[in-house]
């Protein structure tokens, strides 16, 4: 660990010392030596830079969590890659998360909840307005300073490691399948309405000091995020608010269209809770009078389970036994002892005759034929839980490429669904193999018919966008999208900027100004002005015209040209030779961006 600890990334990052390590990633506290500050160096564990999908969507989502600046959001400051490790450093936050906070304390009081839970919605509302979603809300993901100050972590790292690769990777996965939305478990597309399902869930806990479900494995966490329906919070802790229940489980409802629009809304009535107003989530009626009179003399509900389980019904039935044994003789006891087994040793013969029956005659077939499951659509791994829910195998799993199905899926299986077939039997599946991989080339500073050349011989279709730049000559390109060197599938649309030269600006109307004043307008308007001099029945320095003239539109930092009056004409008349002096001049005014600082003039004499 050491060694590890000694560690510097880039140059500038270096790790003093582990806090934390997740199902993913370990957490280190390190020092930025350029800025001399403390920050958190999240490493991620190696086997995820050799997929090339994960690499590309790290780069993508890093860059849009760096993007998220927020009170409630960890920021994040720099990523990077090192040695086949991938990092970010994100603000360093003393404090405790909130996964710690409830192992330590237990259920927390509904109103620091509910303000834990408001801070926290404010923060993935922020995220969600600049097109974030979180994807693995989880206590683990909440830090709380010392001063109570919310921040939620870890933005858009569900997005980079699949939710695929979240359930099998051993380790990791129950924590964030037990914050699932039932959209994240059946594999389907989320949006920010999955977030406040996880929030829901989260606050849940707080409340309850547990979470909504619990299992055995990912899978069967996730399987009951879709079909099973939470136990109400205040069935485990009388303390909650109805007000407050009402907020969670809507947050919880497994329809997207039923729970809070978005994590504002959510917010918005958590703070109505607080302020003591009526909130917008369905409040369930109280109990009846019989029930409260029930608990007034001691009497659990039976709403509470665990108190049900504390009745020691099983050990009054066993000592009523004991004490009816008393009137009972040895001999009657001793009788009804060998009835009984003799009864059991024929009931036994008989069950196995009636067996060997049905399997010699065919009987009972139905009872042991299943139905096969639709599992079109579904991830292999969801597959092979449904196939396990309905007492069938996995046989073979193959691959093939489908350019309309996701990546990953099951596009048929064999035998088909709804087939009636033994129980164990093996189902072969094939899954849509994920499409090959290509690199974005370097195409900057290219024309755009030498761009889109390099882009179709990699089997990518560009898509051009025009935009305005100074710097960037027209026709030619400016950036892509995805960048260059990113993984992308073959068949991808890559977006190209392409330069449509520099912005135009409309010529001011400068005719009549003094010489100087003309000047200083033209530039401030973003030309380079050039003075030339013409005699003229002007006052002598003032203005005649411009060229281009004034309201034309003309490329930014280009040359306008001031025509300048020298006064009118001076003519001399003598017998024999009539003299006319007109001096013209040119003089080019420099912008004060350029290098000389020197003034052209050019005079005709």
């Amino acid at each position: 660990m050491a060694e590890e600890e000694q560690r510097v990334f880039n140059a500038r990052y270096e790790l003093h010392r582990r806090i934390a390590r997740g199902g993913m990633a370990d957490v280190f506290l390190a020092r930025d030596a350029l800025l001399d500050r403390p920050v958190a160096v999240k490493v991620l564990f190696p086997e995820f830079a050799t997929d090339p999908t994960f690499v590309q969507r790290f780069r993508r989502e890093a860059q849009a969590a760096a993007n998220l600046s927020h009170p409630n959001i960890v920021s994040v400051y720099d990523w990077g890659e090192e040695g086949g490790t991938y990092f970010i450093v994100m603000e360093y936050i003393e404090g405790r998360s909130l996964a710690q906070i409830i192992k330590d304390e237990g259920r927390l009081h509904p109103d620091r909840a509910a303000d834990i839970t408001a801070d926290a919605a404010a923060a993935l509302g922020f995220a969600h307005r600049n097109g974030v979603v979180h994807r693995d809300v989880k206590p683990g993901n909440v830090i709380i300073s010392p001063s109570g100050q919310v921040n939620v972590a870890d933005f858009g790292i569900a997005r980079a490691v699949s939710n695929q690769e979240n359930l099998t990777q051993a380790g990791t996965v129950m924590g964030t399948a037990t914050y699932f939305s039932p959209e994240q478990a059946r594999g389907e597309s989320v949006d920010p309405r999955s977030d406040v399902y996880s929030l829901g869930v989260v606050l849940y806990e707080m409340l309850t000091g547990g979470p909504p479900f619990t299992g055995d494995s990912p899978v069967a966490v996730a399987y009951k995020h879709v079909q099973e329906t939470p136990q109400p919070p205040r069935s485990r802790n009388r303390d909650i608010p109805p007000e407050l229940e009402a907020v969670v489980l809507k947050a919880m409802a497994k329809d997207t269209a039923d729970r809070y629009a978005s994590a504002e809304d959510l917010r918005a009535d958590l703070r109505r809770f607080r302020e003591g107003s009526q909130v917008t989530a369905a409040v369930a009626a109280p109990l009846a009078a019989a029930g409260t009179a029930t608990r007034a003399i001691g009497v659990t509900p039976a709403a509470d389970v665990g108190a049900t389980r504390a009745i020691p019904v099983a050990e009054e039935t066993r000592t009523i036994r004991r004490d009816e044994d008393l009137y009972h003789d040895e001999p009657p006891r001793r009788q009804n002892t060998t009835f009984i087994v003799v009864l059991v040793v024929l009931l036994a013969i008989l069950a196995a005759l009636l067996f060997w029956l049905a399997s010699n005659l065919g009987l009972g077939g139905d009872t042991a034929e299943v139905e096969v499951p639709p599992l079109e659509g579904l991830t292999e791994v969801q597959a092979r839980a449904a196939l396990e829910e309905a007492d069938l195998a996995v046989g073979t799993v193959t691959t093939e490429e489908n350019p309309g199905a996701l990546p990953g899926v099951v596009l048929r299986s064999d035998p088909p669904p709804g087939e009636m077939v033994e129980e164990g039997t093996a189902v072969d599946l094939v899954v849509n193999a994920a499409p090959e991989l290509v690199v974005v080339p370097e195409i900057e500073r290219l024309s755009e018919l030498d761009a889109r050349g390099r882009l179709e011989a990699r089997g990518l279709v560009p898509q051009f966008q025009r935009e305005e730049s100074s710097e960037v000559d027209e026709g030619d390109v400016i950036s892509s999208q995805p960048a260059a060197g990113e993984e992308v599938p073959a068949g991808s649309t890559v977006v190209v900027q392409v330069s449509s030269g520099p912005p135009l600006v409309v010529v001011p109307s400068v005719v009549g100004s003094p010489q100087d004043v003309a000047l200083n307008v033209l530039i401030d308007a973003g030309f380079r002005p050039q003075v030339r001099q013409e005699a003229a029945n002007q006052a002598a320095g003032t203005v005649i015209r411009t060229e281009p003239g004034a309201g034309t539109q003309a490329p930014e930092d280009s040359t306008v040209t001031v025509i300048v009056s020298t006064g009118p004409a001076t003519t001399t008349t003598t017998t024999t030779t009539t003299t006319t002096t007109t001096p013209p001049a040119t003089i080019t005014i420099p912008r004060p961006t350029t290098s000389s600082s020197s003034t052209s003039t050019t005079n005709s004499n």
